[in-house]
């Protein structure tokens, strides 16, 4: 069977990956122009977005978001290294690529760390987490993903929070791969800032971090931080005085991200994003376990961003053989980064609907066949 590569509306290969991603033609467009950043127009612009990322979190009165000229990785870096003093100490919730990774931002910074982990398809344990707490009055942070984008796993953040709350810590959440698509209320969920990005599930381009903070726990940080550009205290005194950027902004990337949260909020916001992905994400597992793919996480475990399966254990099954000749049919995916199972992973997010992903599993039956992959199909 031949089937006509897919692409978008611009002619691109479809991104089944956790970001960058699929972005609507829109917003490709929105970066045509130049704009200085010191222009009039551009910091009306930039103002509007920074009032909005708070909203998305029902947190608009008591919380300010900061941006970070980088990526994600630049956000959570600022977040750390800005909110965990230099006498402080963090317990670090591990269950895969990006917890480690933020153990090494304060590790690097000589922050004191003490790490609570668990497999990469396994939530953290609160009992265990609790107990930690209570041994160790010395923590005064603890730090979670939201949505662990190694497994797909989404960590109960809500219920981190009030434990975290109960033993009068603080808690930091990144947020990257969760922003905009499940559900964060600063009005129920205790924490003190949550870091994201333009290029996750606002669906903006890549180029711009942010981190939303509680406006009262960002003013006790001045001069805690470790680098001049990370200085979230530092960049929102400027911009909250003048408007502008300490240094020079991403600005076409931030006049996309508006574009793209206006798209945003015409979904119906978080409800209506999260909504689209989590009918992806069925389709996606259902389609996959006809073929015989059987996924990692349980159902109860799995967040609708991006959903890794094992791999299967036929010979003739190759994954960079089918990797490229999804690509060769417009479909772009994730290798695996578990170390508890062999994996690959697909995106469920970005500018994608039902009928991209139908067309990505008629896509991935098509190649099986090409490489003479048998499976044993299993009930949807």
């Amino acid at each position: 069977m031949t089937i006509r590569p897919a692409a978008s509306e611009t002619g691109d290969p479809l991104l089944l990956t956790p970001g960058p991603l699929t972005t609507t033609k829109r917003v490709k467009e929105a970066m045509v122009h130049d704009w200085g950043s010191r222009d009039a127009t551009f910091i009306g612009v930039n103002k509007a977005v920074l009032e909005t990322l708070p909203k998305i979190i029902h947190g608009q009165d008591d919380f300010v978001a900061v941006p970070m000229q980088g990526s994600g990785t630049f956000a959570v870096e600022a977040m750390l290294t800005t909110f965990v003093p230099r006498n402080g100490k963090a317990l670090m919730l591990i269950n895969g690529a990006y917890g480690h990774r933020a153990k090494k931002i304060l590790d690097i910074a000589g922050r004191a760390t003490i790490v609570h982990e668990t497999p990469e398809d396994t939530p953290p344990n609160l009992v265990e987490i609790e107990a930690i707490l209570a041994a160790d009055p010395a923590i005064t942070h603890v730090f979670v993903v939201h949505c662990e984008t190694t497994s797909g796993i989404r960590n109960p953040v809500e219920a981190i929070a009030a434990l975290v709350a109960r033993h009068g810590r603080r808690l930091l959440i990144d947020a990257m791969s969760a922003f905009g698509a499940l559900p964060l209320d600063a009005r129920v969920t205790p924490f003190d800032a949550v870091a994201a990005s333009s290029n996750k599930c606002i669906q903006g381009v890549p180029g711009l971090g942010f981190v939303v903070c509680r406006k009262s726990a960002l003013a006790q940080t001045r001069g805690a931080a470790t680098t001049l550009v990370l200085d979230l205290h530092d960049q929102a005194e400027v911009l909250g005085k003048t408007g502008q950027y300490r240094f020079t902004p991403p600005i076409h990337v931030i006049v996309a991200f508006h574009q793209a949260l206006q798209e945003f909020l015409a979904e119906g916001g978080v409800a209506g994003r999260g909504g689209r992905y989590e009918d992806n994400a069925r389709i996606l597992i259902d389609g996959m376990a006809k073929l015989g793919f059987a996924p990692l996480l349980a159902p109860a475990l799995q967040a609708p961003i991006i959903v890794t399966f094992h791999m299967p254990k036929d010979p003739a099954f190759v994954f960079q053989r089918f990797y490229d000749a999804l690509k060769e049919r417009g479909y772009v995916i994730y290798p695996g980064k578990l170390t508890v199972a062999d994996s690959f992973r697909i995106g469920c997010i970005g500018a994608l609907g039902a009928a991209e992903m139908r067309g990505a599993l008629a896509a991935i039956e098509d190649v099986l066949a090409e490489m003479g992959v048998r499976l044993a199909a299993k009930a949807a």
